[in-house]
């Protein structure tokens, strides 16, 4: 099998990027990893908006480098977290992150804790426990 980039860690983000993907993939009805890819980018970015500069930082150090670039995309870290205090406000930043239709019929709260049990399962729990401890109570029930 012949590398795909050539570069061994350009190579090995994909590789661990795709089975995060896959993994995403058995815990949504995702048909495809774009499907995948648009969920965890939504998710990631609401969680993003919401948790402080520090954990915004010690979280990206966790995720592949390849998710850690669409994790950052479009943040300004100079901006003050946005102050989503429940869990409705979460899900609707969720749902305009994924562009929603009504009729597609696609749950946030389904998408936001099949991504949250993506990121338990990859993410050490010293630092699930630190991003929950930011989060809003009926946003953190949200995670499994």
């Amino acid at each position: 099998m012949s590398p795909a980039t050539g570069l061994d860690v350009f190579d090995a983000t994909l590789h661990k990027t795709n089975d995060w993907l896959k993994d995403l993939m058995t815990k949504l009805p995702a048909r495809d990893k774009h499907e995948a890819y648009a969920a965890m980018r939504a998710v990631l970015h609401a969680l993003r908006d919401r948790i402080t500069v520090v954990e915004v930082a010690q979280l990206g150090a966790q995720l592949t480098m390849l998710i850690r670039g669409f994790y950052y995309e479009g943040w300004d870290p100079a901006a003050t977290a946005v102050k989503e205090r429940r869990r409705d406000q979460f899900l609707a930043h969720i749902t305009r992150e994924l562009r929603i239709a009504e009729s597609d019929r696609v749950d946030p709260e389904q998408v936001a804790r099949a991504v949250f049990t993506v990121l338990a399962q990859r993410v050490s729990d010293g630092e699930i426990a630190d991003v929950k401890q930011v989060l809003p109570r009926d946003v953190r029930e949200l995670w499994p």
